[in-house]
C-alpha cells in the first residue's frame, strides 16, 4: 500500500507541473497580445505591414539564436530559477514597451520579451519531466504543447473588447502585472531546483553523473533525429503564427470589429489545442507519430488553400472553415513533436538539449514566417497567395515526417 505521504507528494508534484504549464500560458499571452493590437498600432505609431510582420516575429529572436545554449545550461542554472527570471524579464519588457513612442522602441522591447519568453518555455518540459512520474508525463507534455494556442486564443478573444476602451498601452501594462503575479505563484508552488521530486532511482542516477556540455552538444547535433524535429517545428510554427497572427488584420480589413472579430480569431487559435491534446491520446493508442505529423501538415495545406485561394472569396463560411481546419488539425504537429523530441534524443542526458534545438527551430520558423507572408501579401496586393507559402512549408513537413519515420525505424533496429 502506498504511504499517504508519498501520495500527497505525487499530488503536489502534479499540481506544481500544472503551475509550470500555466506559466507557459502566461508567456504565450505576451506573444498573443500583439495581433489584436496591430490595427491600433498602425494608427497611433504608423506601423507598416512589413513592420507588423517583424513585430510578430521579433519575440522569437532570442529563441532563434540562444535556445540551444539555454537547453545546454538549463540544468546547471536551475530550471525553476530560469522560469522565474523569464517571468520577471517578460513583465519588465512589457511595462517598458507600454512607454514606447516609436515603432523602433517597441521592437527593442519586443525582442527583450522574446528573451524572457525563452527562459520560461525552454526549461518547462524538462521541469515537468522532473516533477511527475512517467505515467503522467505524456499527458502533461500534451497539455504543455497547448500553451501557445491557449494564450493566443485568450488574447484574441479579449483584445478586441479591451483595446477600443482602454488602448494598447494599458494592454501592455496588464500583461506586465500578470507576468509578475505568475512569477510569485511559481515561486510558491514549485519546489526549489535543489530538490529532486521524482522517486525513480534510475532517473536520479542520470542527474548525479553530469556530462560536459561540449559532449552533450556533439551527441545531439551529430544525430539526425534532433535535426528532423527542429526543422519540422520550423515548418509548422512559421506558417501557424503567420496565419493566426494576421487574422485580426485580415478580418478588420473585411469590416469585422469588436466581439465578432474577437470570437472568430480566438476560436481559430483555440481549436489548435484540440490537435495538441488529441496527439497524446492517438499516440497512446499506437498511431505512428510520423503519420500524425504528416496528417497534420496535409490538413494545414488543405485548410490554407480553402482559406486564402481566390475561388473561395465569395464564400466566407468556407474560408473560415479552412482556417479552423488549418489550426485544429495542425495542432497534431507540435503535440507529437514534443513526444518525438524525448524519443529521438541520442541519450536521456540529451533530452533538454534536443528540446532546446527543437525550440530553436520553432523560433526560427516564427521569426521568418510572418515577415515572408507579409512581404508576399504586399507584393501581390492581398492575401490570396498566402496558401502558396504555407503549402511549401507543408510539403517540406511531410518529407520531414518520412525522415522521422526512418529515424524511428533505425532506432528500433539498433535497440
Amino acid at each position: 500500500m502506498t504511504p499517504p505521504t508519498v501520495v500527497a507528494e505525487k499530488q503536489a508534484s502534479v499540481g506544481a507541473a500544472y503551475c509550470v504549464i500555466f506559466s507557459g500560458v502566461v508567456a504565450a499571452l505576451q506573444i498573443g497580445k500583439l495581433p489584436p493590437a496591430l490595427p491600433e498600432l498602425s494608427q497611433t505609431l504608423g506601423l507598416s505591414l512589413m513592420q507588423a510582420g517583424f513585430l510578430l516575429s521579433l519575440v522569437q529572436l532570442a529563441g532563434m539564436t540562444l535556445a540551444l545554449a539555454v537547453g545546454l545550461s538549463a540544468d546547471g542554472l536551475g530550471l525553476r530559477r530560469s522560469m522565474l527570471a523569464g517571468l520577471v524579464i517578460l513583465g519588465l519588457a512589457s511595462a517598458m514597451g507600454a512607454t514606447a513612442q516609436s515603432v523602433q522602441s517597441l521592437m527593442v522591447w519586443r525582442a527583450i520579451e522574446g528573451f524572457g519568453f525563452l527562459w520560461i518555455t525552454l526549461p518547462a518540459p524538462g521541469l515537468i519531466r522532473k516533477l511527475v512520474s512517467e505515467q503522467h508525463l505524456r499527458k502533461l507534455l500534451g497539455y504543455w504543447g497547448a500553451y501557445m494556442p491557449a494564450g493566443t486564443a485568450i488574447t484574441l478573444l479579449v483584445g478586441p473588447m479591451w483595446l477600443p476602451e482602454f488602448g494598447w498601452r494599458t494592454w501592455w501594462i496588464f500583461f506586465a502585472l500578470l507576468s509578475w503575479a505568475m512569477a510569485f505563484v511559481l515561486w510558491r508552488a514549485v519546489p526549489a531546483d535543489t530538490l529532486r521530486v521524482l522517486s525513480d532511482e534510475s532517473t536520479q542516477a542520470s542527474f548525479t553523473q553530469p556530462v560536459p556540455w561540449p559532449q552533450r552538444l556533439r551527441e545531439t547535433l551529430s544525430a539526425p533525429g534532433p535535426w528532423w524535429v527542429a526543422l519540422c517545428f520550423a515548418m509548422y510554427s512559421g506558417q501557424w503564427l503567420a496565419v493566426v497572427g494576421f487574422l485580426p488584420s485580415i478580418y478588420t480589413q473585411a469590416g469585422l470589429s469588436g466581439a465578432a472579430l474577437g470570437a472568430l480569431t480566438a476560436l481559430a487559435a483555440a481549436v489548435n489545442m484540440l490537435g495538441n491534446m488529441a496527439s497524446g491520446r492517438l499516440l497512446q493508442k499506437g498511431i505512428h507519430p510520423s503519420m500524425l505529423v504528416a496528417l497534420g501538415f496535409l490538413a494545414m495545406g488543405t485548410g490554407a488553400f480553402l482559406a486564402f485561394a481566390e475561388f473561395s472569396q465569395s464564400w466566407p463560411w468556407l474560408r473560415y472553415a479552412g482556417v479552423l481546419l488549418f489550426s485544429a488539425c495542425g495542432g497534431l504537429v507540435p503535440g507529437t513533436l514534443f513526444s518525438l523530441a524525448v524519443r529521438l534524443a541520442p541519450h536521456e542526458r540529451n533530452v533538454s538539449t534536443t528540446v532546446g534545438w527543437m525550440q530553436q527551430g520553432s523560433a526560427a520558423g516564427q521569426f521568418a514566417g510572418p515577415p515572408l507572408v507579409a512581404w508576399l501579401a504586399s507584393q501581390v496586393g492581398g492575401w490570396q497567395w498566402t496558401w502558396l507559402a504555407t503549402g511549401f512549408c507543408c510539403i517540406c513537413g511531410v518529407m520531414l515526417a518520412l525522415l522521422i519515420a526512418q529515424s524511428l525505424n533505425l532506432q528500433k533496429v539498433n535497440a
